[in-house]
């Protein structure tokens, strides 16, 4: 059993998933991947099943034996927050079910693809997508706020109205990507009678969202930089300005190599990334996404220089 029961705060990375020639996941590569981010001083829960672990292209098999293997890995010491991404509300529910009896410590909720058409308009269907998944599973809950402008983001009374209505609602992951609409999801759900914790994944800029007071983050990134983010945490926390700035600096080269345009290439680059500091023997990727090209791959190499991350210092802590 865990030590602790789950808090939603500090610092979370989204784990990538790695996979074979075959495209098949590569255990051995998982395995380690899971121990390299475990082993980081600082980290209090890891995601699996996200974004950076390309759960669009994996099967529901395979997300529950993604999940099995993280526990068996991992997991006994280290809470693991799992991912439940699809259209369906009844896929939803039986992810949740199983993310449960698998050994998450909590989910992390990915709105409805199906609410891009306009469900912005109809925030009942937003609380019948989420409600199915609290029925199914009496774990904490994280929402992932997308932004506004694609249609998945939750309007602020919309967003205000689930965390009411649905207990188990522990915290939002967000995403916005306003600065401003930030700020006020920080104040608005931190004010609320039961109050509910903002954990940022505003990865491109992070120093200054922390600074606003969020609860912590949840960040693919943090698959290569975990320290990094830990120390800014820290820094922060402590109200020590100089100290962020100083690893914030180290980190924006980071944001230059994962971060820059098209960002549907974010996490393949992070996986280029752990290739070359010797945590990854290779990069595949299912399609539609492909392998970066050298010359892309090479500037990686440069900005993770310029961070002074490479293999003697990725995930050691910063002092």
């Amino acid at each position: 059993m865990r030590e602790n029961e789950f808090q939603a705060t500090g610092v979370i990375p989204a784990c990538l998933m790695p996979f074979d020639a075959d495209l098949e996941i590569d255990e051995s590569a998982y395995r380690r991947h899971l121990r390299d981010l475990a082993g980081v001083d600082g980290v209090s829960a890891i995601a699996v099943n996200g974004h950076a672990a390309e759960v669009h292209a994996l099967t529901n098999d395979e997300q529950k034996r993604s999940l099995e293997i993280a526990y068996d890995e991992i997991g006994t010491g280290t809470s693991l927050v799992a991912g439940i991404s699809t259209t369906s509300c009844r896929d939803a529910a039986r992810l949740a079910k199983m993310a449960t009896a698998a050994g998450a410590s909590a989910l992390l909720v990915f709105p409805s693809e199906v609410l891009s058409f306009g469900g912005q308009l109809c925030p009942k269907m937003a609380l019948a997508h989420v409600s199915s998944i609290a029925e199914a599973s009496a774990l904490p809950l994280i929402l992932f706020q997308y932004p506004l402008a694609g249609g998945l983001g939750y309007p602020i009374a919309t967003l205000r109205r689930l965390c009411i209505r649905i207990p188990t609602i522990c915290a939002i992951k967000d995403w916005c990507n306003d600065p401003p609409l930030h700020e006020r999801h920080i104040r608005e759900l931190h004010s609320l009678d039961r109050r509910v914790n903002v954990l940022s994944t505003h990865s491109a800029w992070l120093l200054g969202s922390l600074a606003m007071g969020c609860d912590g983050l949840l960040s693919g990134a943090g698959s290569v930089i975990a320290n990094l983010q830990v120390g800014l945490w820290r820094a922060v926390q402590r109200g020590d300005l100089h100290a962020a700035q100083a690893i914030n600096d180290r980190i924006y080269p980071t944001v230059l190599a994962f971060y820059r345009a098209p960002l549907v290439n974010m996490h393949n680059r992070m996986k280029e990334a752990l290739v070359l500091l010797g945590r990854l023997d290779a990069a595949h990727v299912r399609p539609p996404l492909v392998k970066l090209q050298r010359h892309r791959i090479k500037r990686i190499g440069r900005l993770l220089d310029e961070a002074g991350i490479n293999p003697q210092t990725v995930y050691k802590p910063i002092a």
